[in-house]
Formats: C-alpha cells, sequence, structure tokens
C-alpha cells in the first residue's frame, strides 16, 4: 500500500547510486536484519534482473517477508545496501520506492470504491484527475474486472479482491512488483488459475517481480528462479528444474518436493559414485553425491523416480506392497523394504492400473532412475 504522505523526492545529490549494471533491476549486497538477539537476515546478496519473475521460497520463519518488507522499506536493514534500478534505496521510505506490493490480506481500503481503491497511489503522487481516470480504466481492464470500478471491496469474492490488490500495485507502473503469499487465502482451484493470469499479465508487463510463498508448487510453476531459503540464509538460487533436481544441500533436497530418504554409504569412486544402499550398489554421477568416501549417506529418492517391476536380478531392492494412496492423476506405493531397516518407501506411478497391477501384500522388485537421487552426509553420522 502506498503511504498517505505526498512524494517528494530528495535533491540530485543525495540519491546515491551506482553503476546500472545491464538488466539489473534489484541488487541486495550483505544485507542484515535483527530483531533484538536473533539474526533474522545473515548478510543476503542478491541480483534481481529487471523483467524477472523470482520467488523467495522457504518454511515459516524464514526470513521470506523480512526480506521482502526490506526491499518495500517498510523496514529497516541492520547491516548491507539495497539498489532499485542503480540507486541506494536502503535509507529511502517507501513511497519513493517506486514498488507496488500485494499484500497477504490484500489491505483494501472498505469505505473506498473499486476505481478509488486502484487510484489511490496515483492520486497520493498528484497525478491529474483525467489521467487517473484512463489509468484506472486500463489496470481493471487487465485484471479482467472492467466494470466493477464502483463496488465496494464486500461486494466482491476473494478472487476479485486480490485482482483489485494486484491492479492498485500495477497502477502506478512500479519498477520493482512485490507479492507476499497473495494466494494464501483463495482455494485450490481459484488459486491455481490466479497463478496463470499473474505470470501472463507479469510477462505481458515485463515487471520485475518478487513472490514470497511457503507453497513449492507455485515456486516451481510460476518463477524464472527461486530463491530457497532457511533460518534467514539463502540455502540455493537457480531455475527451478535445477532446484528440483539438482538440491545443492539436504535442506533443499528434502523441503522442495516429495522425496524419499534412505540410508547408503559412499563405498567406492570409478567413474561414477558407487553407493551401497541396502546391500546393493547403486551408481550415481559423482557430482550428485556430496559427501566423502567412506560416510555414511541419507540418500534422497524422488517418487516419480522409482520403477516397479516382477523381481528380478536387474532390480536395486525387493519391496513388499504395503499400501496405495489414490491422488486421482496418480497413484502413491508405500513400500516396505527389508534391506533399508525401518525406513518405509513410496513410489509414484501413474495410471490407475498400478491399484491392480501392486495389490498390496505382493512382493515387487525397486529400481531408481538416477536422474532423481543425490546424496549428503547422513545427518545421524556419529551413530552406529
Amino acid at each position: 500500500m502506498v503511504s498517505a504522505e505526498v512524494t517528494t523526492f530528495p535533491p540530485s545529490g543525495q540519491i546515491h547510486s551506482v553503476p546500472n549494471k545491464a538488466n539489473i533491476a534489484v541488487q541486495l549486497d550483505g544485507v542484515l536484519k535483527r530483531f533484538g538477539d536473533a539474526t533474522a537476515l545473515h548478510k543476503i546478496s542478491l541480483t534481481i534482473e529487471e523483467g524477472e519473475f523470482i520467488t523467495l521460497l522457504g518454511p515459516s520463519g524464514c526470513g521470506k517477508t523480512t526480506l521482502l518488507n526490506l526491499m518495500a522499506g517498510f523496514a529497516e536493514a541492520d547491516g548491507g545496501e539495497i539498489f532499485i534500478d542503480g540507486e541506494l534505496v536502503t535509507a529511502i521510505p517507501p513511497y519513493q520506492r517506486e514498488i507496488g506490493i500485494v499484500f497477504q490480506n490484500y489491505a483494501l481500503f472498505p469505505h473506498m470504491t473499486v476505481e478509488k481503491n486502484v487510484g489511490y497511489g496515483l492520486r497520493m503522487r498528484g497525478v491529474p484527475r483525467a489521467e487517473i481516470a484512463e489509468r484506472v480504466e486500463q489496470a481493471l481492464a487487465l485484471v479482467k474486472l472492467a466494470g466493477y470500478g464502483h463496488r465496494k471491496p464486500r461486494e466482491l469474492s476473494g478472487g476479485q479482491q486480490q485482482r483489485v490488490a494486484l491492479a492498485r500495485a500495477l497502477v502506478i507502473r512500479p519498477k520493482v512488483l512485490l507479492l507476499d503469499e497473495p494466494f494464501s487465502a483463495l482455494d485450490k482451484s481459484l488459486r491455481l488459475s490466479m497463478q496463470v493470469e499473474l505470470k501472463a499479465i507479469q510477462r505481458k508487463l515485463g515487471v520485475t517481480t518478487v513472490f514470497v510463498t511457503h507453497d513449492q508448487g507455485e515456486a516451481l510453476s510460476m518463477s524464472d528462479r527461486v530463491v530457497v531459503m532457511s533460518a534467514g540464509h539463502v540455502r540455493q538460487i537457480g531455475a527451478p528444474d535445477e532446484i528440483y533436481r539438482r538440491p545443492r544441500d539436504p535442506f533443499v533436497a528434502g523441503f522442495v518436493g516429495d522425496v524419499n530418504v534412505l540410508p547408503g554409504q559412499y563405498t567406492g569412486r570409478d567413474n561414477s559414485a558407487i553407493v551401497e544402499l541396502g546391500g546393493n550398489v547403486l551408481r550415481l554421477p559423482t557430482e550428485r553425491v556430496q559427501a566423502a568416501m567412506g560416510e555414511r549417506l541419507d540418500v534422497y529418492v524422488r517418487p516419480e523416480n522409482i520403477q516397479l517391476a516382477q523381481l528380478g536380478p536387474q532390480a536395486h531392492l525387493s519391496a513388499t506392497v504395503i499400501t496405495h494412496v489414490f491422488q486421482g492423476d496418480h497413484v502413491d506405493i508405500h513400500l516396505d523394504v527389508p534391506a533399508l531397516g525401518n525406513t518405509t518407501l513410496f513410489a509414484r506411478q501413474s495410471g490407475l492400473e498400478s491399484l491392480t497391477r501392486w495389490p498390496p501384500g505382493c512382493v515387487v522388485g525397486v529400481t531408481f532412475d538416477d536422474e532423481g537421487v543425490c546424496a549428503f552426509p547422513a545427518a545421524n553420522q556419529g551413530q552406529a
């Protein structure tokens, strides 16, 4: 939401800037934030390109909303610098940063009509009345709310209120659009449709967008890049496919997407890494095993990269089917694997034939597609 103060900019001599590298919209250099004795952000550095859709992903309390608030100017950094479009904005108030923001609860003014809500930021900037009317009409058409300008927020559905909040953020033509879990209050089907609409609008306008969510599906489906955060640290930055298929540490491997974690050991290396898993050998590309020779491992296996077949010599493991979990477009099959001790494995199979082909109680052979496998030192390394 734009501050009610009238926008005034400091004299040019008071605006510090850095040479703006080509296509860089936002740059964070060693940004630090503390709340009392607790450090919420540990010297975060991040570069966001113009027109990029980047998502801050992590569990509650990881610092993603705090980082968004620092970009917006709603919180003050305890260290480091923030640049928007090459200008140092660390100490500049929100209404001078040329950012648009959509909050989790939309923060609409209940006493104002839709058109008054959308035009609020323009009025605070002193934009002429005729231009405000034109830009508000364009913004409402963009979010598919043409003709809704006379209504009050209470007369709108949750999805429509979300569109009004988005129109209000976009109408000021921001350099950066900030979105703080804007779909969390919507039901699943509406949330999915709004994801598609938002991404289409972002591509059409080319606006640099920073999106905060704890929903992995949103992050993977919408983003150009994903920033995975935990406990105030950035754990990995990369394209969605890279984050999902090439996690750099156990946190990313376990947090992003569904995964099995199996006990193994790094036993050898030639052209590949040799991993012992339940008395059988699994060969992986060496870059997938981030451990020292001889270390006990946690082996991360995506359920969709597990293949089931009749038990035979090609199988990595033998397993007994425990139960099926029908998920509509796929079936999760839970397996008891004696060679892995108390570890239960689950495989994701497409097609309803899995329900009858692998009934509970049957014994199957399990093989792993190494595309969905990576390994790190076991979390309980010191235990026997």
